[in-house]
């Protein structure tokens, strides 16, 4: 049992690492999975590859508690309408991929979920982020707070998120891509990438567990507590490593880590599957 934790929490520092940056948490997943293997039914592993992301989501809410919180007593009227503003804009974005992606859901892990498709969107969007940060080198965001973050913009953005349904492709990397390309600083870019994953995280979890059901053993439980509070807690530590690196720093590290990376499951598993 011990062991089986072990495996749990080291899936929970990955997850806790990869679900923000811009590298596809999915594609670690593969990886990792491929040398630890726990002792548990594809079904669960299913359920708890998706909910130990409540974790990580625990992190954004802690970490901008006071930001997204319209009834907090320190804040004025106006900035509580502001507050109530981001929400909307939160809902707005994250209607795209509700749409799509719960009647796809079975179909996406049925046929997307392989190395071959992580393997290639690693690679891809890899390109894609070396692409766009050349593009815009010199240039500034014209949207550099929240207040000039308009509705449509929000909207749009949430279009660039339904691209993550599909697995390699990185939720956080398929956001901010779509912001920073629509004129957004990289760091209002990050941060509506964090606060779209609230209800979409919230949901996909909510959606795997009601599929799976609520009869949990005492050993899944625990593997499924351990894994959601390491990825609290490693994910505190990668959000804030995010917002200083791209203070002063584009993204396109982040795209040569995904080609590599894209390279190396496509060989690995070409090789040993």
């Amino acid at each position: 049992m011990i062991t089986e934790l072990l495996k749990a929490a080291i899936i929970g520092v990955v997850e806790g690492i990869t679900e923000w940056l811009p590298i596809s948490s999915t594609g670690h997943m593969i990886l990792v999975e491929e040398f630890i293997k726990i002792n548990a039914s594809d079904e669960f592993m299913e359920m708890f590859r998706v909910v130990i992301q409540l974790g990580a989501i625990m992190a954004v809410v802690l970490l901008y508690f006071h930001k997204l919180n319209p009834i907090s007593p320190k804040k004025s009227l106006q900035q509580k309408k502001d507050t109530m503003s981001i929400w909307y804009k939160v809902i707005i974005g994250m209607l795209p991929a509700a749409i799509v992606g719960i009647p796809l859901d079975d179909w996406l892990d049925e046929h997307l979920y392989n190395y071959q498709t992580v393997a290639l969107m690693l690679v891809i969007y890899g390109i894609l982020f070396i692409v766009i940060e050349n593009y815009n080198k010199g240039r500034k965001g014209l949207v550099q707070s929240f207040n000039q973050l308009s509705y449509k913009m929000a909207f749009l953005i949430g279009m660039f998120q339904v691209l993550s349904l599909v697995p390699g492709t990185s939720r956080s990397g398929a956001t901010i891509l779509g912001a920073i390309l629509l004129g957004t600083s990289r760091t209002i870019a990050a941060e509506y990438s964090f606060f779209l994953s609230i209800p979409v995280m919230f949901g996909a979890s909510a959606l795997k567990l009601v599929k799976f059901g609520f009869e949990f053993s005492n050993a899944e439980i625990m593997m499924l507590l351990v894994g959601m509070i390491v990825a609290f807690v490693v994910s505190i530590i990668a959000i804030r490593f995010l917002l200083s690196y791209i203070k002063t720093n584009d993204f396109k590290a982040f795209g040569w880590y995904r080609i590599i990376l894209g390279v190396l499951v496509m060989t690995y598993f070409m090789i040993f599957d």
